[in-house]
């Protein structure tokens, strides 16, 4: 790493995974960092309120401020005002975990849930909140990619990997570009992707592409995911119509998002005039 930010963000991002801390030895070696530089790192980090020592001579972890921002950006970016409210209303019509994945930049990011489940098998992540969507493995990414072409979805995921590097990654994940390529086939002609005992094993999950008023540019995705051995392929068929209104409410209601309103200036042409000279 070749800069103080880099490094710096590198800490940041490992913290978020061990919300009780870690000592300066560990998160040293995790980021491949000599003990003195990371420490010195620690300390700038929790003079600017970011990191905080848990017990005198113990490990660093994060303080609320980092979350606290993340809320407060979401917040005013207009994303959770207008999405959570539909998104709660789909969770108590379906009885499962409901997801929205934004588009950010050059990635598909999980920003809003809520859980209809209250009784029996659940499927609840609880800290996807923030986390980079895989694309080939998920039911929101292949979503994204079904409505590009072949060859953007292919560049996309060759750039992320097409496996999943993570512990619980179901059998089914696609081992294979012609495999994934079928699936983005089928999820065309379908009108939702699915991923089953894909993105983690034992679950299942079906998701819609949100447009800005429904035939505009892509903004996220969003998903019903709960147990497989009730998210069935007659179950998500059942489901299919309730997501997609959900989809299209959200997508006439992103006006009101200022985060929205940018994604759309980003990809949309701007617009030409004619001049005429004198």
């Amino acid at each position: 790493m070749s800069s103080v930010l880099e490094k710096s963000l590198a800490i940041i991002e490992l913290l978020v995974d061990h919300p009780t801390g870690l000592p300066v030895s560990a998160i040293a070696s995790a980021i491949d960092q000599p003990v003195s530089g990371v420490h010195r790192t620690l300390q700038e980090l929790g003079r600017l309120g970011y990191v905080r020592q848990v017990q005198a001579q113990g490990d660093y972890a994060l303080t609320i401020k980092l979350p606290a921002m993340g809320l407060g950006f979401l917040g005013r970016a207009g994303i959770t005002d207008i999405a959570q409210p539909i998104l709660d209303v789909l969770a108590a019509r379906s009885g499962e975990l409901i997801r929205l994945s934004v588009i950010d930049g050059d990635r598909l990011i999980w920003v809003a849930v809520a859980q209809g489940a209250t009784r029996g098998l659940r499927y609840d992540p609880g800290q996807e909140q923030g986390v980079v969507v895989h694309l080939a493995s998920s039911s929101g990414g292949k979503a994204w990619l079904s409505t590009m072409s072949d060859e953007e979805a292919l560049s996309r995921v060759a750039a992320q990997g097409l496996l999943r590097q993570a512990e619980g990654t179901g059998p089914n994940a696609p081992r294979s570009l012609t495999l994934l390529l079928e699936q983005l086939a089928e999820a065309r002609a379908r009108g939702y992707a699915t991923a089953v005992d894909s993105y983690i094993a034992g679950m299942a999950a079906m998701a819609v592409p949100v447009r800005y008023h429904s035939n505009g540019p892509v903004l996220g995705c969003l998903s019903i995911a709960g147990p497989a051995v009730r998210m069935t392929a007659e179950r998500m068929a059942e489901l299919a119509p309730t997501l997609q209104a959900s989809v299209a409410e959200l997508g006439e209601a992103a006006a009101g998002s200022q985060y929205f309103q940018a994604i759309v200036k980003a990809v949309e042409p701007a617009p030409t005039t004619d001049r005429k000279t004198a």
